[in-house]
């Protein structure tokens, strides 16, 4: 058997140890000198794939999105001080979109912490609420401290003090394979993040070719909880008895609930199924592009389309329109269908099913009974009108973001990943809808523009699929940094919808065309993708008109041995007005 390279310091060891056991394999390493034992330990051996990138920020978005995609824990590692600071907006995207990271810190031994030191923060518990599970470790025992924290004696020579020591040394490293293994459970099991603090003194950088410390346990058991037949006979007589119900499927990862199991409800004229782009399930009786379908409603036809039952399933919803309208107009039961946790959103949730969606599905669907209704078939009418008018409308209007959506969208290569920028770019994906056989993802746990480059990135990386950014600029140019990295395979395609400024800032209500409005929401800038193109050696494309993106588009997604950019240069004055003449258009 080759050896191999492990760092000395058995606290590393265990991490590394561990995480093989528990089949984390992706690591991603910053740079740095405290977290030298770690980036030996895995970079060493065979069994992890390491991924370098520099820029702490944009490696947590790069996990993140390797993560999203595999459905499986990965690993951060960094040094000590302001590196895991600059993970915290990526945590808490997957603390809310439940992915689950598993933040390695390396830090400062505790004697060294509060005194002065160089590159030094208090590490301890630093994400606060947002991660399921906070490990803070104990530094290996090998010196006796003086009472003035001075640098450590080492312990030499007397027996009764070495067995002294190999015993309180041998008790740390029990505690701390606890809690390493506590933390690497909570985020396998209930999917999100976790951070182990991991405190290294020097020497750093000292190796050995074999693990020395003690046999560890991979136990990683997860039970599914019992669906309880009375509670299910409850909710059952409550649909059976309500004429109006509505299924509303937020984010959801392809193929997590099985298609069937759905389709069985579309039979059923008292339910209505409300799916967002990002529920990746797609059937001609259910009701995507929400927006399209509520935004123009009157008042007495929000309480026509006002449910007697909401049953949510998946993440966050993306929508501000049915936010709104089923906060004022609540449901008298709201339940949610799904693991870990369950958000009231509309301020009426009765029930949190607390189970895997397709195994209470499959029990509740054969106890329940079809009804005759209205609801359904008024409503199928008014999604028919609306798509007719939608259609109408964007052959008449002039060119713009809308347009340009409608274009790229429909270009999209089947069986192919779409990931969409935050903010304005989501909103307009939502309104169209998408091939069945492109899955969708957003970074919907924060909404932030901050990382989206960066998440597509790492969600390429790892897919065999075709992967497509569509961005707007501001969050393109907040994340350029996620281009920073040697890992993108020529199949990846970005295209950046570039309107000059924050489009979406025109669209919500508020002072427009002054110079404060300018300069401090909608940040108008004259910033081009060209430059960033030829540093990142990306090919670059560019468009100003509908028929010139018609044009790239297509060799856009042809095979090449490189990435390649669209910038599509939209006018940054007239999108928000083309967007609300679009809802009173759909009318």
């Amino acid at each position: 058997m080759p050896s191999m390279k492990l760092p000395k310091i058995p606290l590393a060891q265990t991490v590394i140890k561990l995480c093989e056991l528990k089949g984390i394999k992706h690591i991603i390493i910053s740079p740095g000198s405290r977290n030298a034992p770690l980036t030996i330990g895995f970079t060493n051996h065979s069994f992890f794939k390491c991924y370098s990138i520099v820029d702490e920020r944009s490696a947590a978005f790069f996990a993140l999105g390797i993560a999203q995609q595999l459905n499986e824990a990965v690993a951060l590692v960094c040094t000590s001080g302001s590196a895991l600071l600059n993970y915290y907006p990526a945590v808490a995207e997957a603390y809310f979109s439940e992915i689950p990271l598993v933040i390695l810190s390396s830090d400062r031994p505790e004697y060294l912490v509060g005194i002065g030191d160089g590159q030094t923060i208090d590490q301890k518990n630093v994400y606060g609420n947002h991660v399921l599970f906070s490990a803070n470790l104990k530094e290996d025992i090998k010196a006796e401290r003086s009472n003035q924290g001075q640098e450590p004696k080492i312990i030499q020579g007397l027996e009764n003090k070495l067995e002294k020591f190999i015993g309180i040394q041998r008790t740390i490293q029990e505690k701390n394979a606890e809690k390493i293994n506590s933390a690497l459970n909570t985020a396998i099991l209930n999917n999100g993040p976790v951070h182990i603090n991991l405190p290294f003194n020097e020497p750093l950088y000292e190796t050995i070719d074999h693990f020395i410390i003690e046999q560890l346990s991979a136990e990683l058991n997860k039970t599914a909880p019992k669906i309880d037949e009375q509670s299910l006979d409850e909710l059952v007589d409550q649909w059976n008895a309500a004429s109006k119900k509505m299924i509303l499927v937020g984010v959801n990862h392809p193929n997590e609930i099985e298609q069937e199991l759905l389709e069985k409800l579309t039979d059923d004229e008292s339910v209505i199924i409300f799916t967002e782009t990002t529920s990746n399930l797609h059937h001609q009786d259910f009701f995507p592009s929400i927006d399209k379908i509520i935004a123009p409603l009157t008042e007495s036809e929000f309480e026509q389309l006002q449910p007697e039952i909401l049953l949510t399933i998946g993440g966050m919803i993306v929508s501000k329109k049915i936010k709104a309208f089923l906060r004022q107009f609540q449901p008298k039961q709201h339940w949610h269908l799904g693991e870990n946790r369950a958000n009231d959103t509309f301020f009426c949730l009765n029930h949190h099913l607390n189970y895997a969606p397709n195994d209470f599905l499959l029990k509740f669907l054969d106890k329940i009974k079809n009804q005759r209704s209205e609801y359904k078939p008024y409503w199928s009418e008014i999604r028919t009108l609306r798509k007719s008018k939608h259609d109408h409308y964007l052959d008449t209007i002039p060119f713009c973001d809308l347009k340009t959506f409608d274009i790229v969208l429909k270009a999209l290569p089947d069986d192919s990943i779409l990931q969409v920028g935050n903010s304005s770019a989501i909103r307009y994906v939502q309104l169209f809808d998408l091939k069945p056989s492109i899955e969708v993802f957003c970074n919907r746990g924060t909404s932030g523009i901050d990382g989206s480059t960066s998440t597509a990135v790492g969600s390429a990386v790892v897919s065999q699929k075709q992967t497509t950014l569509i961005t707007g600029d501001l969050s393109f140019f907040y994340d350029s940094n996620g281009l920073w990295n040697d890992h993108i395979p020529a199949n990846f395609r970005i295209i950046v919808i570039n309107n000059g400024g924050g489009g979406i800032f025109r669209i919500l209500p508020g002072h427009k065309n002054t110079e404060n409005f300018d300069t401090y929401f909608e940040t108008t800038h004259n910033l081009s993708a060209n430059h960033l193109s030829e540093m990142y050696n990306f090919e670059y494309f560019k468009a100003e008109k509908a028929s010139e993106i018609n044009e790239v588009l297509g060799g856009f997604f042809k095979a090449s041995d490189k990435p390649k950019i669209l910038e599509v240069i939209t006018p940054r004055t007239t999108n928000d007005e083309i967007l609300l003449n679009y809802f009173n258009y759909i009318k």
